[in-house]
């Protein structure tokens, strides 16, 4: 399994709207609000590293989303 972490920074009100819009993606096992450099943390889970980047360039997509950091797991 590969696992990772997605920060997002979104637009100024987004927030909640791009939580919600991860928690119905396949490959988010957890999206959480936080204060701080990034608006938004999702954990994401998947089988394999092309799993994981293609998980990562459909959470990119998301209206609203400005930027992103990815974060992989070391296992």
């Amino acid at each position: 399994m590969h696992v990772g972490f997605i920060l997002l920074n979104c637009d100024l009100g987004a927030e909640e709207y791009i939580v919600e819009e991860l928690k119905h993606m396949n490959n988010v096992k957890n999206a959480y609000l936080t204060y701080g450099a990034y608006d938004v943390i999702a954990e994401v889970n998947t089988n394999d590293q092309h799993e994981f980047e293609k998980a990562v360039a459909d959470i990119r997509k998301l209206s609203r989303v400005v930027s992103t950091m990815t974060l992989n797991v070391i296992n």
